[in-house]
C-alpha cells in the first residue's frame, strides 16, 4: 500500500539513514526527500528511483521549501501520509553570557519556525489520510548541556508544538522523538569544533563515548522513526516526547 513521506534533512546522518531504512522497508513507498544538498538528494534518486525519490534542494527556513514539498507529494504521488521533520543545527554553542542572539534566532529559524511552516503546510493533507508527523528532537529538550542552551530551547519548544498539534489536531497524529547518541558529523562536530564551547566534563563524556564505539549507528533509531511513520501509533502515546528506546516503542525497533 502506497505511503508518501515528506523528510527533512534528508541527505546525510539520522536524515539519510532514515530515507535508505523507509525506501528499503517497502517497494510501494514514496519518499518527498528536503535538503540543501541537491548532489546527495540525487544520490537517494539514483538508488531508489525517480518514480520512487523526488527531492526538493532548498532551505527549510523559507516557507516556498516546504509548501513545494507537499506540493511535488500530491502531484507525483496522490498523496501524503507522513511528514519527518529532521533537519536541525546545534550551532551556536557556548557560554550563556556570550550569546549571539542573532546566531540563536537563526537556529530557532531552522530547529522550530520550520517545522511550524512544514507542518502548517502539510495539515490540510495529512488529515485526508489520517496522517503522522514525526519530529526528531534531543535529550537536551528535557536536560540541560553544557553550551546547548540555543539548541536545547528550540527542541523543548518543538516537543511543545507538536504536543499541541495532537491536541488540536483529531484526525492526524504527532510524536517527538528524540535518538539517542548517533555516530553522525554532528557527533564529530561536538568533539573537534564546539567543544570549545563546552565544559571539559561535559565534552569528555562525547568524547568517551567515540573512542568506547558506544555512539548508536544511525539506522538504530532511523528503524524507529520509520516505522512509527508507516505504521502509525495508539492515541495514548500521541503528542508525547519519548526517546527512541523508551520501551512504548519496543515493537518499532
Amino acid at each position: 500500500m502506497t505511503h508518501v513521506t515528506i523528510l527533512t534533512g534528508a541527505s546525510k546522518g539520522i536524515g539519510r539513514s532514515i530515507a535508505e531504512v523507509l525506501l528499503k522497508k517497502d517497494a510501494s513507498y514514496k519518499l518527498i526527500a528536503v535538503a540543501r544538498s541537491g548532489s546527495d538528494l540525487n544520490e537517494l534518486v539514483k538508488q531508489f528511483g525517480a518514480d520512487r525519490v523526488c527531492v526538493v534542494v532548498g532551505d527549510v527556513t523559507e516557507a516556498e521549501t516546504s509548501q513545494k514539498a507537499v506540493n511535488l507529494a500530491v502531484s507525483k504521488f496522490g498523496q501524503l501520509d507522513s511528514v519527518i521533520a529532521n533537519a536541525g543545527v546545534l550551532d551556536p554553542v557556548g557560554p550563556f553570557q556570550s550569546v549571539d542572539i542573532a546566531k540563536w534566532r537563526r537556529l530557532f529559524d531552522i530547529n522550530y519556525f520550520s517545522v511550524i511552516e512544514l507542518i502548517q503546510a502539510s495539515l490540510p493533507e495529512l488529515r485526508k489520510t489520517k496522517g503522522n508527523v514525526i519530529a526528531v528532537s534531543s535529550g537536551a529538550s528535557t536536560k540541560p548541556y553544557s553550551g546547548w542552551h540555543a539548541y536545547g530551547g528550540s527542541k523543548a519548544a518543538v516537543n511543545h508544538l507538536i504536543a499541541s498539534v495532537a491536541a488540536d489536531e483529531p484526525d492526524v497524529s504527532a510524536l517527538s522523538i528524540a535518538p539517542g547518541v548517533v555516530d553522525t558529523s554532528m557527533q564529530k562536530d561536538i568533539r573537534e569544533k564546539f567543544g570549545k564551547g563546552m565544559d571539559p566534563e561535559s565534552l569528555k563524556r562525547f568524547i568517551d563515548l567515540h573512542a568506547n564505539n558506544e555512539l548508536l549507528q544511525p539506522d538504530v533509531p532511523a528503524r524507529v522513526y520509520v516505522n512509527l511513520a508507516t505504521e502509525g501509533w495508539s492515541k495514548d502515546i500521541d503528542g508525547q516526547y519519548l526517546r527512541f528506546n523508551d520501551g512504548v516503542l519496543k515493537k518499532y525497533a
